[in-house]
Protein backbone atom coordinates (compact mmCIF):
# COMPACT_ATOMS: atom_id res chain seq x y z
CA UNK A 1 0.00 0.00 0.00
CA UNK A 2 1.42 3.90 -1.12
CA UNK A 3 1.86 5.43 2.04
CA UNK A 4 0.32 9.68 1.88
CA UNK A 5 3.00 11.72 1.89
CA UNK A 6 2.24 15.81 2.86
CA UNK A 7 5.30 17.83 2.10
CA UNK A 8 5.05 21.05 4.40
CA UNK A 9 7.17 24.03 3.04
CA UNK A 10 7.30 26.77 5.25
CA UNK A 11 7.37 30.62 3.47
CA UNK A 12 8.39 34.28 4.65
CA UNK A 13 9.10 36.76 2.76
CA UNK A 14 10.99 33.64 0.39
CA UNK A 15 8.94 34.23 -2.63
CA UNK A 16 11.53 33.47 -4.92
CA UNK A 17 13.49 30.24 -3.50
CA UNK A 18 9.81 29.21 -2.67
CA UNK A 19 9.06 29.21 -6.11
CA UNK A 20 12.65 27.63 -7.43
CA UNK A 21 11.80 24.85 -4.88
CA UNK A 22 8.22 23.78 -5.94
CA UNK A 23 9.28 23.99 -9.59
CA UNK A 24 12.00 21.21 -8.29
CA UNK A 25 9.16 19.09 -6.61
CA UNK A 26 7.23 19.60 -10.26
CA UNK A 27 10.09 17.15 -11.44
CA UNK A 28 9.99 15.18 -9.29
CA UNK A 29 9.70 11.06 -10.99
CA UNK A 30 7.20 10.40 -8.50
CA UNK A 31 4.06 12.63 -7.78
CA UNK A 32 2.87 10.52 -5.06
CA UNK A 33 2.52 13.44 -2.54
CA UNK A 34 1.03 16.96 -1.86
CA UNK A 35 2.15 20.15 -0.96
CA UNK A 36 1.08 22.27 1.88
CA UNK A 37 2.59 25.60 1.61
CA UNK A 38 2.54 27.56 4.81
CA UNK A 39 3.20 31.40 4.50
CA UNK A 40 4.27 32.66 8.13
CA UNK A 41 3.21 36.15 7.49
CA UNK A 42 4.85 37.40 4.27
CA UNK A 43 5.03 41.44 3.37
CA UNK A 44 6.08 40.89 0.36
CA UNK A 45 3.90 39.28 -2.32
CA UNK A 46 4.34 35.64 -1.80
CA UNK A 47 0.72 35.01 -1.55
CA UNK A 48 0.05 36.66 -4.74
CA UNK A 49 2.06 34.68 -6.73
CA UNK A 50 2.21 31.28 -4.80
CA UNK A 51 -1.69 31.13 -5.64
CA UNK A 52 -0.97 32.42 -9.53
CA UNK A 53 1.18 29.93 -10.35
CA UNK A 54 1.03 27.01 -8.11
CA UNK A 55 -3.10 26.82 -7.47
CA UNK A 56 -3.47 23.05 -6.87
CA UNK A 57 -0.85 23.28 -3.86
CA UNK A 58 -2.96 24.00 -0.38
CA UNK A 59 -1.77 27.60 0.83
CA UNK A 60 -2.23 27.99 4.57
CA UNK A 61 -1.81 31.40 5.60
CA UNK A 62 -0.66 32.08 9.59
CA UNK A 63 -1.40 36.11 9.23
CA UNK A 64 1.84 36.51 11.74
CA UNK A 65 5.53 35.16 12.29
CA UNK A 66 4.96 31.84 14.09
CA UNK A 67 8.98 30.94 13.21
CA UNK A 68 9.90 27.67 12.41
CA UNK A 69 7.86 25.53 14.96
CA UNK A 70 4.79 27.18 14.85
CA UNK A 71 4.54 27.86 11.28
CA UNK A 72 5.73 24.01 10.67
CA UNK A 73 3.10 22.92 13.47
CA UNK A 74 -0.13 24.43 11.41
CA UNK A 75 1.16 22.14 8.52
CA UNK A 76 1.12 19.14 10.66
CA UNK A 77 -2.19 19.65 11.81
CA UNK A 78 -2.90 19.99 8.38
CA UNK A 79 -1.23 16.90 7.23
CA UNK A 80 -2.65 14.80 9.70
CA UNK A 81 -6.38 15.84 9.42
CA UNK A 82 -6.00 14.73 5.50
CA UNK A 83 -4.70 11.60 6.50
CA UNK A 84 -0.93 11.59 5.81
CA UNK A 85 1.24 8.52 6.73
CA UNK A 86 4.32 10.60 6.21
CA UNK A 87 5.58 14.32 6.45
CA UNK A 88 8.27 16.14 5.11
CA UNK A 89 9.14 19.09 6.64
CA UNK A 90 11.28 21.16 3.73
CA UNK A 91 13.02 24.60 3.92
CA UNK A 92 11.98 26.71 0.81
CA UNK A 93 15.78 27.89 0.22
CA UNK A 94 16.00 23.81 -1.08
CA UNK A 95 15.71 22.21 -4.39
CA UNK A 96 16.88 18.05 -5.28
CA UNK A 97 17.65 15.67 -7.85
CA UNK A 98 14.38 14.68 -9.72
CA UNK A 99 14.90 10.83 -7.47
CA UNK A 100 14.95 13.09 -4.00
CA UNK A 101 11.23 12.25 -2.98
CA UNK A 102 10.97 8.21 -4.36
CA UNK A 103 14.92 7.80 -2.49
CA UNK A 104 13.97 9.09 0.72
CA UNK A 105 10.61 7.15 1.00
CA UNK A 106 12.80 3.59 0.14
CA UNK A 107 15.00 4.72 3.09
CA UNK A 108 11.71 4.14 5.64
CA UNK A 109 11.01 1.03 3.89
CA UNK A 110 14.91 0.40 4.51
CA UNK A 111 14.55 0.95 8.25
CA UNK A 112 10.90 -0.13 9.36
CA UNK A 113 12.44 1.04 12.82
CA UNK A 114 13.00 4.98 12.04
CA UNK A 115 10.85 7.43 12.84
CA UNK A 116 12.46 10.18 11.08
CA UNK A 117 14.61 10.60 8.25
CA UNK A 118 16.97 13.00 6.35
CA UNK A 119 18.72 13.03 3.11
CA UNK A 120 22.02 13.91 1.62
CA UNK A 121 22.09 17.93 1.97
CA UNK A 122 24.52 19.93 -0.17
CA UNK A 123 25.68 22.87 -1.05
CA UNK A 124 23.66 24.85 -3.59
CA UNK A 125 26.61 26.71 -4.95
CA UNK A 126 29.16 23.92 -4.20
CA UNK A 127 27.82 20.59 -5.22
CA UNK A 128 30.65 18.27 -4.22
CA UNK A 129 30.75 19.89 -0.57
CA UNK A 130 28.33 18.38 2.24
CA UNK A 131 26.22 20.80 4.16
CA UNK A 132 24.31 20.18 7.39
CA UNK A 133 22.32 17.54 7.86
CA UNK A 134 22.39 16.54 11.86
CA UNK A 135 24.73 15.12 14.12
CA UNK A 136 25.66 13.49 17.62
CA UNK A 137 25.15 15.04 21.15
CA UNK A 138 28.14 15.51 22.99
CA UNK A 139 27.95 16.29 26.78
CA UNK A 140 32.25 17.04 26.44
CA UNK A 141 30.93 20.42 24.50
CA UNK A 142 27.40 20.25 25.45
CA UNK A 143 25.59 20.86 22.29
CA UNK A 144 25.72 18.56 19.03
CA UNK A 145 29.07 17.51 16.53
CA UNK A 146 27.72 17.70 13.18
CA UNK A 147 27.73 14.80 10.87
CA UNK A 148 30.24 15.35 7.89
CA UNK A 149 29.81 18.92 7.68
CA UNK A 150 31.91 20.91 5.02
CA UNK A 151 32.72 17.21 3.91
CA UNK A 152 33.35 16.10 0.20
CA UNK A 153 30.12 14.92 -0.98
CA UNK A 154 31.60 11.61 -1.86
CA UNK A 155 32.36 10.34 2.12
CA UNK A 156 28.53 10.19 2.18
CA UNK A 157 28.02 6.72 0.88
CA UNK A 158 26.23 4.60 3.25
CA UNK A 159 22.69 5.48 5.81
CA UNK A 160 24.00 6.89 8.88
CA UNK A 161 21.75 6.44 12.40
CA UNK A 162 22.55 9.91 13.72
CA UNK A 163 21.05 12.07 16.89
CA UNK A 164 19.20 14.39 14.65
CA UNK A 165 18.22 15.54 11.36
CA UNK A 166 18.52 18.87 10.32
CA UNK A 167 15.27 21.09 10.40
CA UNK A 168 16.08 22.02 6.40
CA UNK A 169 14.65 18.36 5.33
CA UNK A 170 13.08 16.02 8.15
CA UNK A 171 10.63 13.35 6.95
CA UNK A 172 8.73 12.16 9.99
CA UNK A 173 6.35 9.10 10.40
CA UNK A 174 2.91 10.07 11.31
CA UNK A 175 3.71 6.81 14.76
CA UNK A 176 5.94 9.81 15.51
CA UNK A 177 3.67 12.62 16.37
CA UNK A 178 1.11 10.88 17.74
CA UNK A 179 3.01 9.40 20.32
CA UNK A 180 5.20 12.65 20.73
CA UNK A 181 3.80 15.33 19.96
CA UNK A 182 4.64 18.44 17.31
CA UNK A 183 7.87 20.78 17.62
CA UNK A 184 7.75 22.39 20.59
CA UNK A 185 6.99 26.71 19.87
CA UNK A 186 8.83 28.02 22.65
CA UNK A 187 11.86 27.48 20.77
CA UNK A 188 10.58 29.46 17.33
CA UNK A 189 13.97 29.44 15.99
CA UNK A 190 16.85 26.75 16.30
CA UNK A 191 17.41 23.89 18.29
CA UNK A 192 13.31 23.27 17.37
CA UNK A 193 14.23 20.07 15.03
CA UNK A 194 16.83 18.74 17.79
CA UNK A 195 14.29 18.83 20.59
CA UNK A 196 12.01 16.84 18.03
CA UNK A 197 14.81 14.24 17.51
CA UNK A 198 15.63 13.78 21.05
CA UNK A 199 11.92 13.47 22.28
CA UNK A 200 11.61 11.09 19.62
CA UNK A 201 14.84 8.71 20.41
CA UNK A 202 13.85 8.79 23.47
CA UNK A 203 10.12 7.35 23.14
CA UNK A 204 11.88 4.23 20.94
CA UNK A 205 12.28 5.60 17.56
CA UNK A 206 15.59 5.68 15.36
CA UNK A 207 17.00 8.53 13.12
CA UNK A 208 18.68 8.25 10.02
CA UNK A 209 20.20 9.96 7.30
CA UNK A 210 20.13 8.52 3.47
CA UNK A 211 22.93 9.24 1.08
CA UNK A 212 20.68 8.46 -2.12
CA UNK A 213 18.10 11.18 -1.51
CA UNK A 214 19.68 14.63 -2.25
CA UNK A 215 18.93 17.88 -1.44
CA UNK A 216 20.94 20.98 -2.83
CA UNK A 217 20.55 23.89 0.55
CA UNK A 218 21.00 27.45 0.31
CA UNK A 219 23.06 29.33 2.84
CA UNK A 220 20.75 32.36 4.02
CA UNK A 221 22.68 35.60 3.45
CA UNK A 222 19.60 37.09 5.49
CA UNK A 223 20.39 34.68 9.01
CA UNK A 224 23.83 34.05 8.81
CA UNK A 225 26.04 35.64 11.03
CA UNK A 226 23.00 38.23 12.72
CA UNK A 227 22.90 39.30 15.95
CA UNK A 228 19.64 37.27 16.24
CA UNK A 229 20.89 33.98 15.68
CA UNK A 230 22.93 33.94 19.05
CA UNK A 231 20.20 35.07 20.77
CA UNK A 232 18.09 32.05 19.62
CA UNK A 233 20.98 29.83 19.68
CA UNK A 234 21.84 30.95 23.66
CA UNK A 235 18.33 31.00 24.94
CA UNK A 236 17.26 27.53 22.99
CA UNK A 237 20.34 25.46 23.98
CA UNK A 238 19.56 25.96 27.90
CA UNK A 239 15.92 25.14 26.94
CA UNK A 240 17.41 22.22 25.33
CA UNK A 241 19.30 20.89 27.86
CA UNK A 242 16.75 20.95 30.73
CA UNK A 243 14.14 19.58 28.62
CA UNK A 244 15.80 16.13 26.76
CA UNK A 245 19.26 15.85 29.95
CA UNK A 246 18.17 14.00 33.07
CA UNK A 247 19.41 15.87 36.36
CA UNK A 248 22.76 14.43 36.45
CA UNK A 249 24.24 15.12 32.79
CA UNK A 250 22.72 18.38 32.81
CA UNK A 251 24.45 18.76 36.41
CA UNK A 252 27.85 17.99 34.98
CA UNK A 253 27.57 19.44 31.39
CA UNK A 254 26.34 22.96 32.83
CA UNK A 255 29.44 23.45 35.36
CA UNK A 256 31.94 21.29 32.86
CA UNK A 257 31.31 23.58 30.06
CA UNK A 258 28.46 25.50 30.20
CA UNK A 259 28.63 27.30 33.07
CA UNK A 260 32.51 28.61 31.77
CA UNK A 261 30.95 29.46 28.52
CA UNK A 262 28.53 31.97 29.99
CA UNK A 263 30.82 33.69 32.17
CA UNK A 264 33.03 33.75 29.06
CA UNK A 265 30.28 35.53 27.11
CA UNK A 266 29.25 38.01 29.78
CA UNK A 267 33.44 38.82 30.41
CA UNK A 268 33.81 39.22 25.92
CA UNK A 269 30.12 41.70 25.60
CA UNK A 270 31.47 43.91 28.39
CA UNK A 271 35.15 44.12 27.19
CA UNK A 272 33.75 45.26 23.78
CA UNK A 273 31.58 47.29 25.18
CA UNK A 274 34.26 49.31 27.42
CA UNK A 275 36.32 49.29 24.20
CA UNK A 276 33.67 50.98 21.83
CA UNK A 277 33.05 53.59 24.82
CA UNK A 278 37.04 53.99 24.86
CA UNK A 279 36.90 54.22 20.91
CA UNK A 280 34.27 56.70 21.03
CA UNK A 281 36.77 59.50 22.86
CA UNK A 282 39.69 58.70 22.12
CA UNK A 283 39.19 57.80 18.05
CA UNK A 284 35.65 57.24 16.96
CA UNK A 285 37.17 57.04 13.61
CA UNK A 286 38.13 52.97 14.81
CA UNK A 287 34.29 52.62 15.43
CA UNK A 288 33.34 49.96 12.58
CA UNK A 289 30.54 48.01 11.85
CA UNK A 290 32.05 45.24 12.24
CA UNK A 291 32.94 46.08 15.86
CA UNK A 292 29.19 47.02 16.18
CA UNK A 293 28.09 43.44 15.21
CA UNK A 294 30.77 41.73 17.17
CA UNK A 295 29.19 44.03 20.16
CA UNK A 296 25.38 42.85 18.78
CA UNK A 297 26.32 40.04 18.87
CA UNK A 298 27.31 39.40 22.26
CA UNK A 299 25.32 41.32 23.73
CA UNK A 300 22.02 39.39 22.12
CA UNK A 301 23.88 36.16 23.61
CA UNK A 302 23.46 37.13 26.61
CA UNK A 303 19.84 38.57 26.61
CA UNK A 304 19.32 34.92 25.21
CA UNK A 305 20.81 33.75 28.47
CA UNK A 306 18.78 35.90 30.66
CA UNK A 307 15.27 35.64 28.95
CA UNK A 308 15.60 31.64 29.23
CA UNK A 309 16.39 31.98 33.14
CA UNK A 310 13.38 34.62 32.93
CA UNK A 311 11.14 32.01 31.06
CA UNK A 312 10.78 34.34 28.02
CA UNK A 313 10.50 31.94 25.30
CA UNK A 314 8.77 32.12 21.48
CA UNK A 315 9.64 34.77 19.36
CA UNK A 316 11.85 37.37 20.56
Amino acid sequence: MKKKLSIIILNWNGKEDTLACLASLEKQDTQNFEVLLVDNGSRDDSVEAFSKHYPHHTLILTHANLGYAGGNNLGIDHALKRGADLVLLLNNDTEMDKDFISNLLRSTDEKPEGGIFGPKVVRHSARDTLDHMGGFWSSEIGEYKPFLFNKPERDFQEMQELDYISGCSILIRREVIEKIGKLDPRFFLLWEESDFCARAKNAGFSIWATPRATLFHKVSASFEGKAMMQYYWWRNRLLWMRKNLDKSEYKKVFRRVVLKEIIKYHRHSLLKKLGLVYLKIMNPKKITEKRLLKLKRYQAGCKGIHDYYQRRFYKM
